[in-house]
This record gives structure tokens, sequence and C-alpha cells, in this order.
């Protein structure tokens, strides 16, 4: 029999109805197609309709500086992609339709038309579901603050690029917290502390907020706590009621926490950062920073900042650099004289940047030699017409001019523009012509010449003038360009300046613009005569000094000049007896006659009893000055006597209170009670005895020569030890002296001397020695010739008390030493030695240097070449050091 197969089918209802379900499910997928194709189109205009409506919210919010939220992205980029695929899905649609048959419940193609449905009804789906989560109360939030906000900045200066780098290094590699960076105005500093603040954009520094304020003139506390508290989340409208010292501890709540560098940019005055909640970054670590820019090196420490960085005008050759990229090449080669004339435009810019990108900026479709020449002529004579300077930079340099303390300062600084460009300003006779014009206070007993002084200080931390080394200043010429642009304004009755100096005046200019004038300089030129008489009722300054060919005054010119109060004779070559009506100028109260030819002071000059500052220094010629004459000028403060009668060997008539080498003048000098500058010669021991008797005249004697002593074998060193304030000494032509005599075990070589810069000493014949310099600690300038007997400058072994003799040393000259045998037995360090000078010492074998003096071999050494050539040793190291620094005296 064959086997049988039996089939079992189950009737169960449930399993009946699930079949059936899924049957009917399948077939309404196609069924329900054309149905579900409409509500996908009018579903999903309306999907998209609510994501332009969101999307306006949110592009809203962006423009507002607003981040949108991630759902919102999420969310949005979710509907894009429905968007595309539904729209797919509609777009076949028709296709689809046309498949079905039987009224739309059957398909010619069922799989097909199945598969197609189901998943136009997900999409259905996935879009209702986008509908009901594309709800949102807030689609964006405020985007947090980066932590370094990069700021457009052009290309670094060519010059900048080195300091830039040394500031960067000190931030990131050297334990200080608090960094300044001063200069002039336009020098570059704003321009120095961008490219700081963009280095720390991917830095590996650290630091976790870098916040830049501009502080600026007005100085706003409350604005500096604005930015920050801006920068770090703090900022809205309750934040802004709240109490300075409120926002301070919130500010320092958050700071204290984080690594920060705060940039101050243009401060001019203290910023004080505990007020304003910035923890105080420490010296000890580099932690957090705060780094500002002024243009007052006062303000440096009056931040306490931990270390400077002056920024410095540009070289010539960056500064050139800097001139041609704002000109042009195609300008620049647009003739073959103008590249020429554009140096000589530039050179006026001094280097100060933005005077070069000004000037550069304006010349650059200047395009013919004519019009580059004018330019050069308006900047020589006229540059506040030139375009951009006028209206661009001196308003910019006017802001420092304009927050000096008070119009003194201002005064004192308009004054210097009465000097040439370019010119070295003495200190002390400038502080004498602010003493004649009465801008100093006098009220107060030895404090007239020590306010000039501060003044001064005032003006260099200002960066305004430029002090060079100790004794001089000296103006930008940028800096004067704005000094005369205030001065000589007719609009300003106070000030109105005239200034000619260094002009290449041949004859005086039109006499009939001086009526009005108050300060009036004709220095520095090649002026002949002075022919007209001027009417100048009004005049306080008038400088003629410096005109060596100037030979006639006329004899009225002086007449109509009521008010003058400072008169500048000094080098006036042709100058060999003082003017007539010099002795009319009642109103004078400081009279130059410095570096003179004249012979005698009249006896007339006594009716100047308002002097205030007399200077007779170097006229050598003088041998008349009348007896009671200078005790006459009871109200003198300075008086300047150092070289006078230089060449009169002592032969003075009798009826000059010079005569007995100087005792009489001495006798006169004890009655003048406001004296407190003087520089003087003494020809005579017992001059020298009597005046060092005087406490008052030790006390105010700053420069002293001694020449002429007769019969004098030594000098009273400890007795010139006690002169406090002597800056300068000379000793010349005391042919019988044979030491300065001093205990080297004394108390002189600890209080003495401590002043002195300056040590000269010539023609004298027996002198041996002069170790008593290793006495003097501050010494910059030696100067010894004409000592025959002279075999070795310090005879000492060693230097007993003063390890650091000749630390400060900048220049040393010998000359006709005709038995110089040695300056010292050993080689010396010269740390700051500049020039030494050798003539005619030809016994002078072996100099006293090795390879550790002058480390850094900028020291020029002059004399003859075959003095050179003989020159011994310490070792050949020593020599190869030094042989580039020979220069010969030919």
């Amino acid at each position: 029999m064959g086997n049988i197969c039996q089939i079992s089918i189950s009737c169960d209802g449930a399993f009946f109805n699930r079949c059936l379900d899924c049957f009917l499910g399948k077939a309404a997928y196609i069924s329900n197609l054309q149905d579900n194709l409409v509500a996908l189109d009018t579903e999903l205009r309306k999907l998209i309709a609510a994501k332009n409506d969101l999307m306006r919210r949110v592009n809203d919010a962006e423009r507002q500086q607003m981040r949108r939220l991630d759902q919102v992205h999420v969310w949005v980029s979710r509907v894009e992609t429905v968007e595309t695929e539904a729209g797919a899905f509609i777009g076949d649609g028709t296709q689809e339709i046309e498949k079905l048959c039987l009224g739309g419940y059957c398909s010619k193609n069922c799989k097909s038309s199945y598969k197609f449905g189901k998943q136009v009804a997900r999409k259905l789906r996935d879009i209702k579901t986008l509908m009901g989560e594309g709800v949102f109360e807030v689609v964006a939030d405020k985007v947090p603050e980066p932590a370094v906000d990069e700021r457009p900045t052009e290309p670094t200066v060519v010059g900048l690029q080195s300091q830039l780098e040394e500031v960067w290094r000190c931030l990131v590699e050297e334990p200080v917290g608090i960094v300044g960076l001063y200069g002039m105005g336009g020098v570059g500093k704003t321009t120095l502390l961008t490219p700081i603040n963009n280095k720390f954009l991917g830095s590996p520094t650290n630091f976790d907020l870098v916040i830049w304020v501009v502080v600026s003139k007005d100085l706003r506390l409350e604005s500096i706590q604005e930015v920050i508290g801006e920068k770090i989340g703090l900022l809205n409208d309750a934040w802004k009621n709240r109490r300075i010292e409120q926002k301070a501890l919130d500010i320092f709540r958050i700071l204290k926490e984080k690594k920060f560098v705060v940039l101050l940019d243009d401060i001019w005055q203290r910023v004080d950062l505990t007020k304003v909640g910035v923890p105080l970054p420490s010296s000890q670590t580099s932690a957090s920073k705060v780094v500002f820019t002024t243009r007052s090196e006062e303000v440096c420490g009056l931040m306490e900042a931990h270390k400077n960085f002056k920024v410095e005008c540009l070289s010539g050759n960056d500064a050139w650099e800097l001139f041609r990229q704002k000109v042009g090449e195609e300008t620049l080669n647009c003739h073959p004289d103008i590249l020429e004339l554009a140096q000589t435009v530039a050179e006026k810019c001094r280097g100060l940047p933005l005077a070069l990108i000004t000037t550069g900026r304006a010349m650059a479709c200047k395009k013919t030699p004519e019009e580059w020449s004018y330019a050069i002529q308006v900047l020589r004579t006229s540059s506040s017409q030139f375009p951009g300077l006028g209206n661009e930079v001196y308003p910019l340099l006017k802001f420092s001019y304009g927050n000096l303390p008070n119009d003194t300062i201002r005064s004192c600084l308009l004054y210097c523009c009465l000097y040439p460009e370019d010119c070295l300003i003495s200190k002390e006779n400038l502080i004498d012509c602010w003493i004649g014009e009465g801008l100093l206070n006098e009220r107060a007993e030895f404090r007239v010449q020590k306010e000039g002084y501060y003044i001064v200080g005032i003006l260099v931390h200002a960066c305004l003038l430029e002090e060079v080394e100790e004794d001089d200043v000296k103006m930008h010429d940028v800096i004067r360009d704005m000094a005369l642009w205030l001065a000589c304004d007719a609009e300003k009755e106070k000030e109105n300046y005239l200034v000619y100096a260094g002009a290449g005046l041949r004859e005086e200019p039109d006499v009939i613009e001086w009526e009005k004038l108050r300060r009036l300089s004709l220095m520095e030129n090649q002026i002949e005569n002075l022919s007209e008489v001027p009417t100048c009722p009004h005049l306080l300054t008038l400088f003629l000094n410096n005109n060596e060919l100037l030979r006639r005054i006329n004899s009225d010119f002086l007449q109509s000049m009521p008010s003058l109060k400072v008169l500048n004779l000094s080098r006036y070559m042709g100058l060999c007896v003082l003017p007539l009506g010099i002795s009319k100028l009642v109103s004078l109260e400081h009279l130059d006659l410095s570096t003179s030819l004249i012979s005698e002071i009249p006896e007339e000059l006594k009716a100047l009893v308002n002097l205030k500052c007399l200077n007779l220094e170097n006229t050598c010629l003088l041998l008349k000055i009348p007896l009671q004459l200078i005790s006459n000028f009871s109200r003198l403060h300075v008086l300047r006597m150092f070289g006078n009668g230089y060449f009169s060997c002592g032969d003075y008539p009798i009826e000059s209170v010079l005569f007995g080498g100087g005792e009489l003048l001495v006798e006169e000098l004890l009655g003048l009670k406001h004296l407190e500058v003087l520089s003087l010669t003494l020809g005579s021991s017992r001059a020298l005895q009597s005046f060092l008797n005087s406490h008052k005249l030790r006390s105010c004697t700053q420069a002293m020569l001694l020449q002429d002593f007769e019969g004098s074998t030594s000098v009273d060193v400890p007795g010139l030890a006690n002169l406090k304030q002597l800056k300068r000494l000379r000793i010349s032509d005391c042919y019988e002296l044979v030491e300065l005599k001093i205990d080297y075990a004394g108390e002189v070589q600890r209080y003495g001397f401590h002043s002195l810069q300056s040590f000269e000493v010539n023609f004298c014949s027996k002198l041996k020695d002069l170790t008593l310099l290793v006495l003097i600690p501050n010494l910059k300038s030696i100067a010894v010739t004409d000592c025959e007997a002279m075999e070795e400058i310090i005879s000492v072994g060693e230097f007993a008390g003063n390890p650091n003799a000749f630390a400060k040393l900048q220049y040393l000259g010998i000359g006709n030493l005709p038995n110089l045998k040695s300056i010292y037995w050993k080689p010396l360090p010269f740390p700051c030695l500049k020039e030494l000078t050798v003539s005619d010492c030809y016994e002078l074998k072996k100099l006293p240097l090795d390879s550790n003096s002058a480390k850094e071999r900028k020291i020029v050494i002059r004399g003859a070449a075959n003095w050179w050539r003989n020159l011994q040793w310490e070792d050949e190291a020593t020599q190869n050091a030094f042989l580039s620094c020979f220069q010969s005296l030919a």
C-alpha cells in the first residue's frame, strides 16, 4: 500500500482574523495610495511653511549675534531630508497611480504599488511626527564669547616686528604680570598691541580669556567694567545698574579662577585695577597678564608695571620701506628724480610711522618732480599746510600736549620750538630761559632750577622731549612742527611765536611782522646785519645766538623792546662789544653772553636789576667786570662764569672784580641771597680757600675752573670733594702744581665727588699722576693734556674702597703727554666706555684693556696709525677683539 499524506488546516478564528488584517492592510497601501499622495503633498507644504517660519526666527536671532540651538539645527536637517524624499514620492506619484485598476483597489503590479504605497504612508507619518516636534519657544541662545577676538590689522611695520617678538617672548616666557608699552603719539603702540592680541589666537599659551579695552583720555572705570563684563558673560541691563563696587566683586569672582590677559589701549592716567575688579597679576608668576599702551613713561610707574618697553621711531631703512609702501612703486618710478626727492620727504618724518603713512598716502598720486619739490618746501616752511598733517597728525599729537598738567608746563614745551629742528638743547640753558621768562615758581628757596628739571622730566616721560644722555634733550621734528603749529597761531596772542631758527637766513626778516610777537628766534642763521629798528612792545624772548656772520646791530635795535626778559647772544662770534641800548632793557631777567668775544662788561649794566640768570661761560677774552656789578644783581638765581677770561693769563685790570684771582668776586657772591646755581673760575689758592669757607657757595656750585695758581704746588682736594653739586672740574695752567693731595684712606673717598661727571686737566707741567680719579665714582668724561711730567694716570696698586672705579666712564682723552707710560697697570672693565682718544703719547705702549674690557666692543679708539701699530696687547685675543675699533687721527 502507498503512503498517505495528510494536511490539517486549523480553522481557529484568531489566526484567520490576523491573516485577513494582513491582506486588507497591504491592500490598503494600494487602495489609499491616491489619497495618501494628496495628504503627503498637503502635509509637506505645512511642514515647509513651519520650517520657513522657524528659520526666519533663527535668522533674526543670528543677526543679533545669537547661536541656533542644536535641537533646532537637528530638526531643520530632518525636515530638509524628509522634504527631499517626500518631494520625490510626489513626483513619482502620477506614474504609480497609472498602475492602479479596478477603481484603485488593485494594481497591474501589486508588488510595486504595495511597496510604493507603504513608503508614502510611512513618509506621511514622519511628516506628521515632525510637525508635532517642531514647536520651539526658543530657537537660539547667546553665543559664548570666544577666548580671543581677532582684531583687524594691517601688515606689521617692518621696524616693529622685532619689538613685537620681544614683547611676546616677555609675555609667554618671563614671570612678569604687568607690561607697559610707551612712546610718543603716532609711533605705533596700538599697531604693536593689535598683533599681540591676535597672536593669542591658536597659540599654545592656554589663556582662558584675552580682553581688549580701549581706555583713551576720558577714563571711566564703569566703561572698562562693561567691556570686561560683556566678555565674561555678566553684561545685561540689571548688571549695568549695579554699583561699581558690586560690579568689581562680580568681575573679580570670575577672573580669579581664570588665566587671563587684559589689554588696555591708550591709557593717560593710572587705572586702578582693583576698583575695576581685575585681580592684580604678580611679578612672580606668569599666570595672568595686563598689558597697556600709554604716551607717558610716568604712567608706567603709576601702573606699577613689572617691565616697560619704549616704542621707538623707525630706523632710517625701516622708515623708508614703510614710506615707499604707502607711496607705491608706480609713483616712485614715474620719473628718475622722484626717488631722491621721496627720500628727502621721508627723512622729514624722522621715523614717526603716523607721519610716514600720512605723507606717503598724500604723495601717492604726485608723479612729477615739481610736485615733490613743492611738497618738500611746504614741509620745511609750513608743514601744517601739508595734506593730512594739520588735520590728522598734529591734532593727535596735541592730545599729549593738552594732557600736560598745567599751562606752565605747556608753555615750557612750546618754548623748545625756538630751537632748530634736530637740535640738542642743553637742559640747564633751557631751564635758565624758563627762569628768565618767569615760568617757574620762585616762592621757595632753591626751588626754581629743581622745578625746571622736574618739568623737563615730565616732558620726557610724556614722550614730548627725547633725553640725550643726562645733560641734553631734543624735540622730535614732528613734535616740533606740532608745537610751532600751536605757538605760531596768530589767534593765540598769549604765545605768538616767530621762529626762523636754522633757516639759513642771510637777511633779517621783515620787522613789520614783529610788532605783536612775544617770542622770536633768529638763532643759527647767516645774518650779517640787523639794520632795521623793530617795534616790539610785547616781545619777551629774543634768540640771536649762533649767528657767526653777524657783525653789526643797529644802535637803536633794542630800544623798543621794553618787555624783553630773555636775550640770548651766545656763540655770536662777532660780539666784541655789547650792543648799545642793552642797559635800557630794564625788564631783562636772563642774559646769555656765553662763548662770545666780549672783553668788558659795561658799568651801565647795573641798570638790569631784575636779572635772574647771567651766563658768561667761555667768554675767554673777558677781562673786566666792574666792581659791585655782580653784587648789584641781587635777584640772581643762576650765575655761570666757567672759563671766562681763559686767555687772560691772569692779567686783569685792577678795577675788575676778576683781579686777584677771584677773591673780590667771591666776596660779591656772598651777598647774592637767591643764588642756587653757580659755575666759577678761580685763579688763586687764596680765592679758592675763601670760596670753600662759604657753605652757601659750596652748596650751589656745579662747575669750577681752577687756573693760573701761581706758586701753588698742591690743591685742597678734600675741600673740593665737599662740593656736593659739582658736576664739572677743570684744572688748567697751574704750572707749579705737583700733586692733588689727598688721604686715600680718609673720609673723602666715601663721601666726596658723587656728582662729578667731567674732569679735565691741562697745562699742568709738573703734575705726576691723577690717582684722585679712583675716588670719583660717577665720572663720565676724563681729559688730560699737556702735562709733560705725567708718567702714569693712576699710580696706586689697587682701587682701595672703590672696586667700581670708571664703571660709568664714557670718554677718555689724553694728549701731548710725552712721558706717559701707563694709564693703569692692569686691564680695566670699562663697561660704558664709548671713546678712547690718544694723541702724542708715544711712550704709552699698552692700554688697560683685555678680552673682558668693553665687552660689546662699541668703543672707538682714536690715535696715530704708527702708535697703534706699535701697541703691546695683553694677548692675541685682545688685539683681535679691538682691531676693528681703531680710527686713525689723520
